[in-house]
């Protein structure tokens, strides 16, 4: 049978020799499974309703998780617990999506130079946070992390509160009109460290 009399039809060589068509495909591929894996999240309630005891942070964590950022603390440390066994018995339960519900941006991490501090609340004392981040090496000797001995000079500024906390309600954060007025008495007097460590002190202690 000749060649000629077989119809070509639609083959994949047109997308190919078709620049336009090949960028219109893939998008449009892109876009389906995008919206194919995203939008059911928006209906699970496990991943948008926040665990039982999980709270908008107070005035003097929410400057904490801030100065956390800050510093970079994330490029060394890990919030997030995978479901493991190896995991789960060094650091407690594993992370679940409705912990992280008020974390804007939320702190997961991608590499554990140090050890992960999603359950690190109550694990410690105050004081032992104080000497770890005044000088991490008297608390732990082989430890490669930098001091942070300037966190107890530099004093919070309370008029910084309340602008962060109208943002958050923005977004979505069940702030109070009473709760953002408050705010600003609740650092009156607090450094940085203090800050830090309140905010280290309420992480994870919702599950354990």
């Amino acid at each position: 049978m000749s060649n000629k009399n077989v119809s070509k039809g639609f083959s994949h060589e047109n997308i190919e020799t078709n620049n336009f068509l090949m960028i219109v495909l893939i998008v449009l591929v892109i876009a389906v499974g995008g919206l194919v894996e995203i939008v059911p999240l928006f209906f699970q309630k496990s991943t948008t309703e926040p665990v039982k005891g999980v709270e908008p942070y107070a005035a003097l964590p929410l400057m904490g998780r801030d100065i956390y950022v800050r510093e970079g603390c994330y490029n060394c440390h890990s919030q997030m617990i995978r479901p493991f066994r190896a995991e789960t018995l060094r650091y407690g339960h594993y992370s679940v999506a409705g912990e992280f519900v008020y974390d804007r941006p939320f702190q997961w991490g991608s590499k554990r130079t140090g050890p992960d501090l999603h359950r690190v609340g109550g694990k410690y004392s105050d004081e032992w946070h104080r000497i770890h981040l005044n000088n991490p090496r008297d608390v732990v000797p082989e430890s490669n992390m930098p001091a942070y001995s300037w966190l107890n000079k530099n004093m919070l500024d309370p008029s910084d509160i309340t602008p962060r906390m109208n943002a958050l309600r923005m977004l979505g954060d069940p702030y109070t009109d009473e709760q953002i007025a408050a705010a600003p008495e609740a650092l009156k007097g607090k450094t940085e460290m203090d800050a830090l460590v309140a905010y280290l002190q309420m992480l994870g202690l919702a599950l354990r």
